[in-house]
């Protein structure tokens, strides 16, 4: 059964080659398809195109598909194109010519829209909750070893004394303005579709206000074609979102798997978090944080793709779109994954305490003697020159302690100004908000 079909049989081949894997990347959809056609539903009865005694039997039976995706026995059955067309055929199997109503008004293309920013949507309040922990879980890690001192780099090079604390919260507060990137492509998402139809409106009446606020949007997309055109648009700001927070997760992982190597040893992870060599018996390898970096490099190139897909598109509905969805929906999970990962690596990670005791960190502290002299009243280019020359003659014996105050060095991490942040951009995505609306939509 097919949305379109006109009675007419099309060629195997182009139906299997059009309808591709969309059967199971719509399963991810169906929960979503379910909500949406039940404030469409309500929405019609206010309008006069489902009769008041009606409504109810039309909910009842998009519940009972709701209870059936959520209890894992929900199929699109072959020969069905997609989960749009599989809901429909169960309404109209049970309600009869009641249940071929619910598509009055709305066209495949705005349900597809909406289906896939209302996953969006869910699937954005998933990841921000496992990068909240994460910020949790790096900030208690960073209070936990602030005092532990460690070699900070420049070009590779020993540069400056740095701190665990520093490493720690620094990539905390990186995710912290990831959010802030995320939170903006959330902005785009949480705009409802619903009634622009196939891009060019409805005769209907259609109160496109009612299931914005039924479904918990915040504002709608107003401009029909507009609403069309965002369709690729939403997906590649948010994959921009998820790849630019992945680049974080990346560079944390690749901090990880160097400072675990024996040439640093900054840091070393407990055996059962490591692999081993099938021909070194020494081995252990970070595999762990080795998979979280390629997967994460993997996503920062989904941007990409989408723009790729999109880019020479004109305004309307095109079936390009269709290809959006296999490599969009299946990130969302790959994300998470990483991200939880992460969060158990982080929590297992041992730190070496004892980093700066080896002499070939010295030079570490030449900044720290320049800043002394500058102290007693040498001029800055003057002092630079007098501890240069003790380097270059190998008379440089540097007092191995560091005295930072000002806000964000090694002894004023900020970190409740970080933990601070975070919760004021996240409570900016109105989850609660969202949830309540369809709390009441299924009640």
């Amino acid at each position: 059964m097919k949305l379109w079909d006109k009675g007419k049989p099309l060629d195997k081949a182009i139906e299997d080659f059009t309808v591709g894997n969309d059967r199971e990347l719509d399963l991810f959809l169906a929960p979503f398809d379910v909500i949406g056609s039940m404030a469409h539903a309500i929405m019609l009865e206010t309008i006069g195109l489902i009769k008041t005694e009606e409504l109810p039997l039309v909910l009842e039976s998009l519940k009972r598909i709701y209870q059936l995706i959520q209890g894992g026995s929900f199929i699109i059955e072959e020969g069905i194109e997609d989960v749009h067309s599989q809901v429909e055929t169960m309404l109209t199997q049970e309600l009869g010519d009641l249940g071929k109503k619910i598509h009055t008004g709305r066209s495949r293309n705005d349900q597809v829209l909406l289906d896939l920013k209302l996953f969006t949507r869910d699937a954005i309040k998933n990841i921000v909750e496992l990068a909240n922990r994460n910020i949790e879980t790096l900030l208690a890690r960073s209070e936990e070893n602030k005092d532990i001192l460690m070699p900070g780099y420049t070009h590779l090079q020993v540069a400056m004394p740095s701190s665990f604390g520093l490493w720690f919260s620094a990539y905390a507060e990186s995710l912290v303005d990831d959010l802030l990137i995320l939170l903006a492509a959330f902005q785009v998402t949480n705009q409802n579709p619903l009634g622009s139809g196939a891009g060019y409106g409805s005769s209907f009446p259609l109160n496109r206000q009612l299931t914005t606020d039924l479904l918990g949007f915040e504002k709608m997309n107003y401009n029909v074609v507009y609403a069309q055109m965002g369709r690729g648009k939403t997906e590649k700001i948010v994959s921009f979102a998820l790849g630019n927070l992945a680049s974080t997760v990346s560079k944390l992982a690749t901090d990880v798997c160097l400072f675990m190597s024996q040439n640093f040893g900054f840091v070393s992870l407990p055996d059962e978090l490591t692999t081993g060599s099938s021909i070194m018996p020494h081995k252990k390898n970070p595999d762990v944080f080795e998979l979280i970096r390629a997967r994460s490099n993997k996503l920062s190139g989904l941007t990409n793709q989408v723009s790729l897909i999109t880019a020479n598109l004109p305004m309307g509905y095109f079936r390009d779109f269709q290809v959006i969805k296999e490599i969009f929906i299946p990130a969302f999970g790959e994300l998470a994954d990483c991200l939880r990962i992460l969060e158990h690596g982080l929590k297992n990670l041992t730190v070496n305490k004892n980093i700066l005791e080896n002499k070939i960190y010295d030079y570490l502290y030449s900044v720290e003697e320049v800043n002394k002299l500058v102290v007693s009243g040498i001029p800055f280019r003057e002092a630079y020159r007098i501890v240069g020359q003790q380097i270059e003659s190998g008379n440089f014996d540097p007092e191995k302690s560091v005295h930072h105050t000002h806000e964000g060095s090694i002894g004023n991490l900020c970190l409740d100004a970080i933990a601070s942040r975070k919760e004021e951009i996240t409570d900016k995505f109105g989850f609660s908000r969202i949830e309540a609306a369809i709390a009441g939509l299924m009640h």
